[in-house]
């Protein structure tokens, strides 16, 4: 009997539909032989039978950073880049983030960390073709042009593919080149996605599609509280069971490894653990949350950004304003669940994994087996969705140490509950906002605490270390000992967006006050800026109420001299019809903000019909600098309105008795399509450096929702997800 996976019909059917299907598959550990190579630098390659391959040095988990690449490559080089086939990099500090210093893809920083690099690589390989060209043709290269992956000498008519040059062109000295500034042919234009197609077809190889010769599938059977250890195990009726193969503790807990998925998710069901539960045996979000709020009353803290007095000024005030704003633990919840597989030897350890740090998780897996760099291969596979949880190396880590175990290739699966229930979290956070009016109605004082976790300091000082070690500069001969400490007490993802507060406000007190309570925790999409956004513009909007003024007024204001925030600003009002007749029971709120050095704001139209608070449209507006591609940038604000409301909407982790409640999707609940609203967004054009574009779209959605919910409610909606129940 034959069984087919869903994928395989898929490619079947496809096959049968009359369309040649290729198979694509990872690269092995041994390269195949392979045509003459033209390789100028680390992110292309040219091959003798005019295959033009890049090399992704940042991870594409459907932010369309393949097709970016792609276009700033194919600008220079002369060539369309829907011709161009993408590789993944390997793990090397070729391809580390010039900001900061490792392997990684995050913090929005994919397209200004490879805006020069790419197109420098593609200009580099241009000029080198068109010396071989004009060398082999006896001509002046000046007469040669680049274009449509060919080299033309117009003079003479004569034409020949990049392939034919490129032996020639491999033996010629590295050139310095000028690049392009105006007049681009690719940049800033419309192109289709280049991998659509073989996610469409199914070839596009994932996490969960790798498949090793001989490879057995495990499943983790973990302590209910994160933290917690085996104490004992019995799997004696997990080991009786059809289709299993052994049972072995690990770090996290005991694994269970069978021939298939179901195998051995049945299996782990029948083994019994005894736990040691830990210290968060008894921790509840509920207890957290009255910590958070007695911390920030007290005060203290580390002030990171002090303007004026605002004491004093608070002290003069005409009126004064308090708020106190909270935000939950959020999961990731990636369509991909986590997984990972690798195969450990004496010698080797190959690992092929859908990790977005795929250096760091290089340096994690050396350590754990004792191995050089060298005997440690990562190979990178397509994301199903990343959003920060693959920063973190634990599925990977989980695989390699069950393969050594068991001495064959493991694939180690975490179901849906898995990952919702033993994930590191978005960092629960509470903010306590003052505001001072003076007679005239203007804000003149902001002092602002703000409790939450250092996300550095919560990962520690093994992940620190793997992220430095071999690192360029600075970060080469600092040590864990002095990273972590340093980084944690200075976690600016923990309060960005409130140091750097853009109004023009003359009194301003930040403090931030760090509370670790264990839960463990992650880079969540946005970071710190999906909580400060929500405190920061919900106050605004209080403030502008307050002083009786129009709160797309008082914001324009008060950024009189920070024109791109007004910008942006304005652009999101006038598209969405700001002070125009709505239509009946609909209102409007407002959020202006800026993280990881671009700019947005949002307009949400809302309706509010009991407790029912329904989002009908949502305006996004942004400043990204110079656009490489007009549609990813659409998409990516039409994907973080979505993944915003879900989170304003419906999401929140929560915990009692140190165990997380929710475990599927039916309790922590995305947007549904029939939920959606009508998404419009609209891009600010400007020749700044581009910036990035995958997060800042998120902490506007929040404080524009609850902001409209005001406006319809007169409510004021201080905690997330938002809900009429806790209205004030």
């Amino acid at each position: 009997m034959t069984t087919l996976s869903r994928r395989g019909l898929l490619k079947a059917g496809l096959a049968v539909g009359g369309g040649l299907l290729v198979e694509v598959s990872l690269p092995s550990a041994q390269a195949a032989t392979a045509p003459e190579a033209f390789t100028p630098n680390a992110f292309l390659r040219i091959t003798s039978d005019d295959v033009v391959t890049f090399i992704l040095s940042r991870v594409e988990m459907g932010q369309g950073t393949a097709t970016l690449h792609a276009q700033l490559i194919a600008e220079e080089l002369g060539i369309d880049p829907t011709k161009l086939v993408v590789e993944f990099a390997p793990s090397d500090r070729r391809y580390d983030n010039p900001l900061l210093g490792f392997q990684i893809t995050g913090g929005s920083m994919s397209t200004p960390t490879s805006w020069e690099p790419y197109r420098t690589a593609g200009a580099t390989a241009r000029e080198m073709l068109l010396e071989a060209a004009a060398q082999s043709w006896g001509v002046q290269k000046p007469e040669c042009v680049a274009e449509d992956g060919a080299i033309h000498h117009p003079p003479t008519k004569r034409s020949a593919r990049f392939g034919q040059f490129a032996e020639a062109a491999a033996r010629l000295s590295v050139p310095e080149v000028k690049l392009r500034t105006r007049d681009f042919r690719v940049i800033g234009k419309p192109v289709p996605r280049i991998d659509a197609a073989t996610k469409v077809d199914g070839s596009a190889v994932f996490g969960m599609d790798v498949q090793v010769p001989d490879m057995r599938v495990a499943v983790v059977v973990r302590c209910p509280v994160p933290g917690g250890q085996v104490k004992s195990f019995d799997a004696a009726a997990a080991k009786a069971m059809s289709g299993v193969d052994q049972v072995v503790q690990i770090s996290s807990g005991v694994a269970v490894v069978a021939k298939t998925y179901w195998h051995a998710r049945q299996a782990a069901a029948q083994v019994k653990v005894e736990w040691d539960e830990g210290p968060l045996a008894g921790f509840s979000t509920a207890a957290l949350l009255e910590t958070h709020r007695k911390l920030a009353r007290e005060g203290g803290g580390k002030r990171v950004r002090s303007t004026g007095d605002a004491d004093s000024a608070l002290g003069g005030a005409a009126r004064v304003l308090e708020a106190e704003y909270t935000a939950p633990f959020l999961a990731h919840a990636t369509m991909e669940p986590q997984n990972a597989t690798a195969h450990v030897t004496d010698s080797k350890c190959e690992v092929w994994a859908p990790t977005q740090s795929p250096g760091i998780l290089h340096e994690e897996v050396k350590k754990l087996l004792g191995y050089s760099g060298d005997d440690v291969i990562i190979h990178q596979t397509w994301i199903g969705g990343g959003f920060g949880r693959r920063i973190s190396p634990d599925s990977t880590l989980e695989a390699v140490q069950i393969s050594k175990a068991v001495g064959k290739p493991v694939k180690v699966v975490w179901s849906r509950e898995d990952d919702m229930r033993h994930s590191p979290y978005r960092p629960a956070a509470t903010h306590w906002v003052q505001g001072a009016l003076d007679a005239q109605g203007r804000l003149v004082a902001w002092k602002h605490a703000v409790v939450t976790q250092s996300i550095l300091a919560d990962v520690g000082e093994g992940f620190i270390y793997s992220m430095f070690a071999g690192a360029p500069g600075f970060m080469k001969g600092m040590t864990a000992g002095l990273a972590v400490p340093m980084f944690s007490a200075n976690d600016q993802s923990s309060f960005e967006g409130i140091d750097t507060l853009p109004y023009g406000i003359p009194h301003v007190a930040v403090d931030f006050i760090r509370h670790q309570p264990g839960v463990p925790v992650a880079f969540w999409r946005s970071v710190g800026h999906s909580h400060t956004a929500f405190a920061t513009e919900s106050f605004v909007d209080e403030a502008a109420h307050a002083a009786g003024q129009d709160p797309v007024a008082f914001r324009r204001e008060l950024l009189k001299y920070e024109h791109r925030h007004r910008w942006v600003l304005e652009l999101a009002a006038e598209k969405a019809g700001w002070g125009k007749p709505l239509p009946k029971g609909h209102f409007q709120g407002v959020a202006v903000h800026k993280s990881f050095g671009s700019y947005a704001a949002a307009v949400a139209e809302v309706s509010v019909e009991g407790s029912d608070i329904r989002v009908h449209r949502m305006v996004m507006a942004a400043d990204c600098g110079r656009v490489i591609n007009p549609n990813l940038v659409e998409a990516q604000l039409e994907g973080s309105a979505v993944f915003g409301l879900s989170a304003v909407l419906k999401q929140r982790i929560t915990l009692e008795n140190g165990r997380v409640q929710q475990r599927n999707f039916h309790d922590y609940e995305l947007l549904r399509m029939h939920e959606s609203p009508k998404i419009e967004a609209y891009i600010r054009h400007n020749e700044a450096p581009p910036t990035g574009i995958g997060e800042p779209g998120v902490p506007v959605v929040a404080p524009a929702v609850a902001n409209a919910v005001f406006a319809a409610t007169g409510k004021r909606l201080r905690d997330l997800p938002l809900s009429l129940d806790t209205a004030t």
